[in-house]
């Protein structure tokens, strides 16, 4: 499958997602974005349109760290952000890509930080 269809493929699956789940106040959406080099989660409410909480793999120490273990500390990162805030259950947006890999690890960090979802 070359590039371009890869990227098609994703878009696709991000729409189709993102058709049935939406953030709003109450329960908002845990946003991921994975790039070859790092990965990004954000908690976004879509009724406002503004996003509430954010965590990228920058902030974390990646010192002698596979990508896998990145994505948990991220996941555990954002966790104890929307804590502070007060937001203890999201809906899980994988943005199109497939669940498992840094995906999955980033969801399961997050669990284990204390959302729920």
């Amino acid at each position: 499958m070359s590039a371009v269809n890869v990227r098609e493929a994703r878009a696709r699956r991000k729409r189709r997602v993102r058709g049935k789940i939406s953030g709003v106040a109450e329960r908002p959406r845990l946003a991921v974005f994975r790039s070859n080099k790092a990965i990004y989660a954000q908690v976004v409410d879509d009724g406002a349109g503004r996003t509430l909480v954010a965590a990228r793999s920058a902030e974390v120490d990646t010192k002698g760290l596979d990508k896998s273990a990145v994505a948990k500390k991220v996941g555990e990162l954002v966790a104890a952000r929307a804590k502070e805030k007060g937001i203890s259950s999201v809906v899980f947006d994988r943005s199109g890509y497939l669940y498992h890999g840094r995906v999955k690890a980033l969801a399961e960090g997050a669990r284990e930080g204390g959302l729920e979802f």
